[in-house]
């Protein structure tokens, strides 16, 4: 029987290559070894973005599509809306019981977008909310509403599922074997570097080229992109592994990679001319990602029925895990 692997996606955008390399190009070659599930957590998302509902509501099927576009395929996964899993709340509520604040603020996670609040507001957290720092709290429930056994993590959100796996050992403890203690599935692939540079991609860092990006926004982007500052003129040799543009054809696979890396030292090719091809291959590797997408978003109501499919057969096995946890705390009444 294939083990269960949940995976959560914050609405709050498009997916850009960023997410595309670190993390979802494993998700389609996992979802035929495992139980798939891949969760839309727009109620998550509102934890930092309670006052622009929109944003998040307009993302809602822009990962769906994003999603479907990458080769996520229905018939062999379950995509589903958080918010519409009623259960994920109420299972929230009983492990709050079980987390104490102390807990929560000293989980590795959670103090360092705390201490990033703090530098973005300039206060002494009065901007973190309940629902914030609960964040953990509430992904345990996802995971263990769905008997998630493995869950896709990088390094730095290994906190938080430590969080999720504390919350299910206590449990257990207080009321007998019931939840299912989930297990990291560690990504091989390292961050994403940025078009500027930076360690890592991201839409308020504008360095992100997004998997639906137009040829025209594509070639802005790349044409902005960080190279060796070193290399002034056309003809002086440059050094390709602090360049961003041929980290990107390395990313991407363009072809006859050791003639552009042994062009470049030698300054036998320049920034501009290396700029355009890599907008040419970009536009080629994103191409089919493209059209595919197009299609979802010209027949929305298909997206939609997936997500209503999905959301129904992920809501049965969320009743079934609640009956058990209600059973093992006693408030299983009248059943």
């Amino acid at each position: 029987m294939k083990k269960t692997i949940l995976t959560g996606i914050r609405p709050t955008g498009k997916l850009h290559l960023g997410h595309y390399f670190g993390a979802t190009k494993n998700w389609v070659l996992l979802q035929d070894e495992y139980n798939s599930f891949f969760e839309i957590a727009d109620v998550q998302a509102l934890t930092d973005n309670f006052n622009n509902p929109e944003k998040v509501r307009e993302s809602v099927r822009d990962i769906a599509i994003d999603l479907l576009a990458i080769g996520i395929n229905p018939e062999k996964s379950t995509i589903f809306i958080q918010s519409m899993i009623p259960e994920i709340a109420e299972l929230t509520i009983y492990y709050s019981n079980l987390v104490t604040i102390a807990r929560l603020y000293r989980n590795p996670t959670i103090k360092t977008e705390i201490s990033q609040k703090k530098a973005l507001f300039g206060n002494d957290g009065e901007s973190v909310t309940y629902g914030f720092v609960g964040y953990p709290v509430s992904q345990a429930a996802d995971i263990t509403a769905f008997n998630g056994e493995l869950v896709p993590v990088g390094e730095d959100q290994l906190p938080l599922l430590e969080q999720c796996r504390e919350i299910v050992r206590k449990f257990n403890s207080i009321y007998g074997e019931t939840l299912k203690e989930p297990e990291a599935y560690l990504s091989k692939t390292k961050r994403i570097k940025g078009l500027d540079g930076n360690d890592k991609m991201g839409k308020s860092l504008g360095n992100a080229i997004y998997l639906r990006d137009s040829e025209d926004e594509i070639k802005k982007k790349i044409m902005g992109a960080v190279t060796d500052t070193n290399k002034i003129k056309k003809d002086d040799p440059a050094n390709p592994d602090i360049c961003m543009v041929y980290y990107y054809h390395q990313l991407i696979k363009s072809e006859d990679l050791n003639n552009i890396c042994n062009e470049c030292k030698k300054g036998l090719r320049g920034c501009v001319q290396c700029k355009k091809e890599l907008i040419e291959n970009m536009n080629k590797f994103l191409n089919p990602i493209k059209e595919k997408a197009k299609y979802y978003e010209d027949n929305p109501e298909i997206v939609d029925e997936i997500l209503i499919n999905g959301t129904k057969k992920a809501k049965k096995v969320a009743e079934n895990t609640m009956k058990k946890v209600k059973k093992a705390i006693k408030i299983d009444y009248y059943d």
